[in-house]
Parts: structure tokens; sequence; C-alpha cells
């Protein structure tokens, strides 16, 4: 590509190292939660929502448990002052739950939104100004001490006008707008300069918002600028470091972690970081990714499909199905040996009872989050392998495959995706299976059997269907499985074959009362043909799983029968 030599970083270190944040491996406690949903979120949807969808998503957001959460910008449209006239008058806020309100340092505005909040309990009311050297020397062409001015006015005012309003509990927001785009040290002087007038004390602490507006390093570069800010911020004790990041780079979540790390105690978001330009830092993977850490990130997401329907119903835009956690495919495994060690995992979790997760290539237990593993984690197509289709055999449909059974029918399963183009679902799986595996009846059918012991051996009458014609056969064996064997091979002296294996076990599927059989036999050259029988009786089971591995030998395809014999 031409013209990469025309970029050039645009962010500021601190003048002091700040690596304590590295020191740390982990995050060990949920930072404080406020959703921007409905007015960062809402003023980058191409269609912002009415004033229904947005009292829809509020109550949305609360029953998330969130318990900050921004409404808007009331002083910007009649929409955003409607929206929260409606929730106060109609006491829609709850009492542990507290509004924030957004406002830029100009007296008018400022005005307006303190009127737009009477009533409410408790408010956030978030002051900014833009404090980046390429906004004051492009945009507002004003020095630095012109900048301070901006905030502190409108820090003074705030202090005015909620003096004025003894009923309502207060907490003040400060944010130098485009923060990872000014001098730290400047951002300093200027937060320092806002606490100093608002002078917060415990029972009102101040909040302090550092926002990468536009995210332009990579996170450990952030993580720096936040550690600094902490570290010399007034009334550190009584001020709260928020963190507000953007994903211009594809970095906000880690950017937000790091910062967490540094010093931040709170973070402005939105549900899968929708937001202007590449959007907010995501709430819902970096409160997961606490949970996957053994961490409560005192937010629910327990229900996640019902999460995205009412995101994407609301505000029109679509969950990825890459995206963490939440997506369609996330869970989804295809390749063969993913899915093998899914699968083995799986066993192993039940064998053991095992408490914690460990199970390999998913981090998340799916039905943490109201996910199925029947048709989330193994996904079949023509990548797959035996262990994926084994399990959806099993899990799905009750059978229990023989190792050597399942390799072949794992080869056998991704030849029928390969040829049909597609993802095989569990139905499609178990139709291939069934018809290729089990009770076949082509050539020879089964009509009527019975059995009669004498002795030590057993006796069994059969009628059976060679290409449509019906014969009688009888024969004896060691037991009713060898008498029938017997029977097919008096029927054709070409039918020569060994037992190879044989296994049953009850189905579990709706019906209790099935039992399936697998049987497999060798032919001369050592060819392995396996049948799989399935029947109320355990012994039928086992005679339709060898009929059906003797159809499958290729020698029966030139099948011609005996009209008559016995060896009784």
């Amino acid at each position: 590509m031409k013209n990469f030599d025309k970029y050039s970083p645009g962010y500021y270190l601190p003048p002091e190292p700040c690596f304590d944040w590295a020191k740390q491996d982990r995050l060990t406690a949920a930072p404080q939660w406020c959703s921007v949903d409905l007015r960062d979120g809402n003023q980058a949807l191409i269609t912002p929502m009415s004033l229904e969808e947005k009292l829809e998503f509020y109550k949305f957001l609360l029953e998330l448990g969130f318990k900050e959460i921004e409404v808007g910008f009331p002083a910007a449209s009649e929409t955003e002052y409607t929206f929260l006239r409606t929730i106060i008058e109609e006491h829609l806020i709850p009492d542990d739950v507290t509004i924030q309100v957004l406002t830029q340092s100009r007296e008018h505005i400022i005005k307006k939104t303190f009127e737009s909040i009477k009533g409410a309990k408790n408010v956030i009311v978030h002051l900014y100004n833009s404090t980046s050297f390429a906004q004051r020397q492009q945009v507002f062409r004003m020095n630095e001490d012109e900048i301070v001015d901006i905030a502190v006015s409108g820090a003074k005012l705030f202090d005015e006008y909620a003096a004025k309003m003894p009923g309502t509990n207060f907490r003040f927001e400060y944010s130098p707008e485009s923060f990872t785009g000014t001098e730290v040290e400047f951002a300093l002087r200027i937060c320092n300069a806002v606490i100093d007038v608002w002078k917060p004390r415990p029972e009102r602490q101040v909040i302090i918002n550092l926002p990468s507006t536009v995210e332009m390093s990579m996170p450990h570069v952030y993580a720096q600028q936040i550690e600094y800010m902490s570290k010399h911020l007034h009334d550190r004790e009584n001020v709260i470091v928020s963190i507000h990041p953007h994903n211009d780079r594809g970095c906000g979540v880690a950017a937000a972690e790091l910062a967490l790390l540094a010093g931040g105690d709170r973070i402005e978001g939105t549900l899968f970081g929708n937001g202007e330009r590449t959007g907010n830092v995501d709430i819902v993977t970096l409160a997961m990714n606490l949970f996957t850490h053994g961490v409560d990130p005192q937010l629910d997401f327990s229900d996640m499909p019902h999460v995205v329907e009412v995101y994407e119903r609301l505000t029109g835009m679509t969950v990825g199905y890459r995206q963490p956690y939440s997506g369609h495919l996330v869970f989804a495994a295809f390749s063969g040996s993913h899915q093998d060690a899914i699968s083995k995992g799986m066993h192993f979790r039940e064998e053991k009872g095992e408490e914690r997760w460990t199970v390999p290539y998913l981090p998340l237990d799916p039905h943490d989050v109201n996910r199925e593993y029947e048709t989330d984690v193994i996904r079949i197509n023509s990548q797959s392998g035996k262990g994926g289709i084994s399990y959806i055999l099993e899990h799905n449909f009750g059978y229990s495959l023989p190792k050597e059974m399942a390799a072949e029918v794992g080869y056998f399963i991704k030849e029928v995706s390969d040829h049909a183009h597609k993802e095989l679902s569990p139905a499609d799986i178990l139709v291939a299976f069934q018809h290729e595996y089990q009770n076949k009846d082509i050539p020879i059918a089964l009509d009527d059997i019975s059995w009669v012991r004498e002795g030590g051996s057993t006796a069994a009458d059969v009628t059976l269907s060679i290409n449509g014609e019906h014969f009688f056969l009888s024969a004896k064996g060691n037991g009713p499985l060898d008498a029938v064997s017997n029977v097919l091979k008096l029927a054709n002296p070409a039918i020569q074959y060994q037992f190879v294996d044989y296994e049953e076990h009850a189905l579990e599927t709706d019906s209790d009362s099935l039992a399936s059989a697998y049987v497999v036999i060798a032919d001369a050259d050592g060819n392995h043909y396996w049948g799989v029988g399935v029947d109320s009786d355990i012994t039928m089971a086992s005679v339709y799983a060898l009929v059906t591995a003797v159809n499958r030998e290729n020698k029966v395809k030139q099948f011609i029968p005996v009209t008559e014999g016995s060896d009784r």
C-alpha cells in the first residue's frame, strides 16, 4: 500500500515509567459497569431507536444488572429529553440504579441538562470538553489555559445547579475528550483543576473518565497513561477512575483490561461494542472474560441467545457469527481433531464428575450461556472427524459406536457432506447412518424366525427373502446368532465370513425398550463389514446386525440363493 509514510502515532507517553500494571496476571473483581448503549450506542445507529425502543432497551439493561446507565444527551434532541422525563415521571428508575446524562461545558446546555433530571433520585452528570493537541490546534484554536478554563467554568456551574436540587444524590463526572491524543501532563492538569472545584469526598465521589475517544496506540501504552493518571490525580481515594475505550485499532477489550489493571475502577461501554466508527468496548466480552477466569462479572448473560435477539431487534445491528461468547458459531467445532478432543473431554468430565471446566477447545461451558452441546458445539461437514460424528450419534440418538466402526462411519459421513457440499444436521447424519448401516434388508430380508433349544445347540427355522423370493431354511448353531449365521451360509455356500466382533447396549432414545447391536464380519481377504441392528429384543437386534453386515459385503451383490436344503 502507498501513503503509509503520511501516518504517525498521535499519542503521548507519560513522563515517567508506569509498568506496575504489568506485574499482575489477571483481574480479580468486576469493575463498576456503566452502559452507554442508549447514548453512545444509539447515536451510532443508522436509525436511532424510537422512544418505545429506548424504553424497552433501558428495561433490558436493568434486567441484565446494570446499576449505572447513561440514558442520553437530554439537551441534544426532543426525543432524548422526552425519554429522560418519561423514566423519571413514570418511576422507572430503581432506587439502586443511577442514571447518567451527558453535557458539553456550555452554560445553556448545562442549564437544560439539570432541568431535565429534576425528580431523579440518583444522577451522574457527565461534563466533557476536548483536550487533544489536534483539537486545540485545528478545531478550537485555543491554548491550554483556555481549554482548562472551559472545563473549570463548567465544573463550577455544576456546583451551582446541584445546590438548587438538594433532593437529588449527585455524582459528577469529567472527561477530557480525546484523552489518548492529549499530552498526559496536560490531561492530568485539567482533570486536577476540575477535581479541585468539585472537592470529592466519600459521600460524593468524583468520576474522572479517561476515554480513548479514538484508539491510537497499542493497549500497553493506554495502560501506562491510565497508571500515570491514577497515581497523580488529586484526592485519589475519593476519585473513581473510569475507562471508556473505543475500538479503532481492534484492541478495545485488551486496552480496557490492561487499563483496569493499571488503576481503572469503572468501565463505560456497550453491548457487543456498538458505537461510533468501530465502536465502544464490548461489555459482553469483558464480562464473560471475567466469568471464564472465575470472577463474578455482576452482570447476567446466562441467556445469551435472548441477549442477542433483543439487541439485534432493537438496534437493527447484527452480532457476528464469530463474536466472542455470543456469536452463532463460537462454540462450533468442525475440525476432526477438535471434535475428538471435545468429545473425549466431555466423556472425561462425566466419568470423573469434574466440577471445574477444563474441556479442550471450549473455554466456556455452553450451558452457562444457554447454548446446547448437541446443536452448538459439534458441527459436521467434510472437515469433521470420527469423534464429532460419534458424539452426535451418541448424545443425540443413543448409539455408542465401537471404536473401529466409529472411524469407518466418520469417513462415510464426511463423504456424504463433501458430496452434498453442505453442513449436515444431526438429523441428516442419523438418516445417512441408518440408511447405510442399520437393519438393511436388501438383498436378504428376514421374514420370520423361530428357535428351538436342542441339547447344547440352538436350531433356527428361518423364512427369508432374497431379491424378493421367499425361502424356508433351517440350521443349528451354538446359539441363536450362530444358528442364523449358518442359515445364511447354507443359503449360499459362496457366503464365507468370520465373526470379528460383537457389541450391544440399550439404545438411549425416547423409548427405553430398544436395544442396539453391532456386528462386524471379515471376508476371506480380511475386509471388514459392519452392521447395526435395532430392535426391542436384543437377540433380534443382533440378528439384524448380522444380516446387515452380510448385505453390506460385496459378495451379496451377486447373491444366488439355493432353493432347498437343511442341516436338520
